[in-house]
C-alpha cells in the first residue's frame, strides 16, 4: 500500500506545478540558478569520471581482441559505440543520481523541517511550481550536455590511454572512430539522458519535498531517493534499450 500511495503522491507533485508563475522573473532567475547548480557543480566528477572510463575501456578492449586477424581500429569502434550508447548515458546518470539527487532531496528537505515551505504557501506562492519545477527543467536542460561531455571526454581518454601505451596509432583509433558510425547511437544516448534527467530530478524533489520529522529523516530521505533513482535508471535502462534498439 505504501508503494501505491507513494505513486499517487508523486503524480499529484508532478500535476501540481504546472501552474501559471507569479513572478516569471523570479522564476527564471531560480532557473538559471538551478542550471548552475547543478551543470557547473557535477562537472568536475563528470569529467574524471568520463576520462579514466574511456581510457579503461581502450586498454581492457585491446587486451581482450588478441586475434591477429582483428584490425586494431575494431578497439576504437568498440571503444565509441560502448561509450556512447552505455558508459556516458548510465554510469554517468548513476553519479549524478548521487551528487545531484541526494542534494536536491537534502535542500527540498531542510525548507520542509524548516517550515520555508511553509511560509511559502501562507504567501500564496506554489511551492511546487517555485521549487521543483525548475529544478526539473533545469535538469533536463543541463544534465544532457553532461551526457554529451562525458562522451566526447571519454573518447578522448581512450585515443589518449592507448597513444600512450603504445596499443594503437591516433590515425588509427580516428580511423575507426568514424568506421561504421551509426548517428542513431546519439539519438539512443540522449533519450537515455533526458529519461534519466527527469527521473533524477522528480524522485529527489518528490522525496525531498515529503519529508516529515527533523535531520535524521533528511538523511533517510535523501538516502532512499537515491537509491530509488539508481534502481528506475537501471530500469529504464533496460526498457529503452528493449523498445529502440
Amino acid at each position: 500500500m505504501k508503494l501505491f500511495s507513494e505513486i499517487g503522491g508523486y503524480c499529484l507533485m508532478i500535476k501540481g506545478m504546472f501552474s501559471k508563475p507569479e513572478n516569471k522573473k523570479v522564476y527564471w532567475n531560480e532557473l538559471m540558478h538551478q542550471c548552475s547548480e547543478i551543470g557547473i557543480g557535477a562537472l568536475g566528477i563528470v569529467a574524471i569520471i568520463s576520462v579514466f572510463m574511456g581510457a579503461v575501456s581502450t586498454i581492457q578492449t585491446a587486451y581482450q581482441l588478441v586475434s591477429p586477424f582483428i584490425p586494431l581500429s575494431t578497439i576504437a569502434q568498440v571503444v565509441r559505440d560502448t561509450v556512447i550508447l552505455e558508459f556516458a548515458p548510465t554510469l554517468v546518470c548513476i553519479v549524478l543520481a548521487g551528487v545531484i539527487g541526494g542534494k536536491i532531496a537534502s535542500e527540498l528537505g531542510n525548507m520542509r523541517v524548516s517550515e520555508q515551505i511553509d511560509a511559502l504557501e501562507i504567501m500564496g506562492i506554489n511551492s511546487k511550481t517555485f521549487l521543483i519545477f525548475p529544478k526539473i527543467i533545469a535538469a533536463l536542460l543541463v544534465i544532457p550536455i553532461l551526457v554529451i561531455i562525458a562522451a566526447v571526454l571519454g573518447i578522448m581518454g581512450g585515443r589518449t590511454a592507448g597513444i600512450m601505451v603504445g596499443i594503437i596509432s591516433g590515425y588509427t583509433f580516428d580511423h575507426g572512430l568514424m568506421e561504421g558510425f551509426l548517428p542513431y547511437n546519439v539519438f539512443f544516448a540522449l533519450t537515455k539522458a533526458y529519461t534519466f534527467a527527469f527521473i533524477i530530478a522528480s524522485i529527489s524533489c518528490f522525496y525531498g519535498y515529503n519529508v516529515k520529522g527533523g535531520s535524521l529523516e533528511i538523511g533517510k530521505a535523501s538516502t532512499k531517493a537515491v537509491v530509488v533513482i539508481c534502481i528506475l535508471i537501471l530500469l529504464a535502462d533496460y526498457l529503452l534499450a528493449s523498445l529502440l534498439l
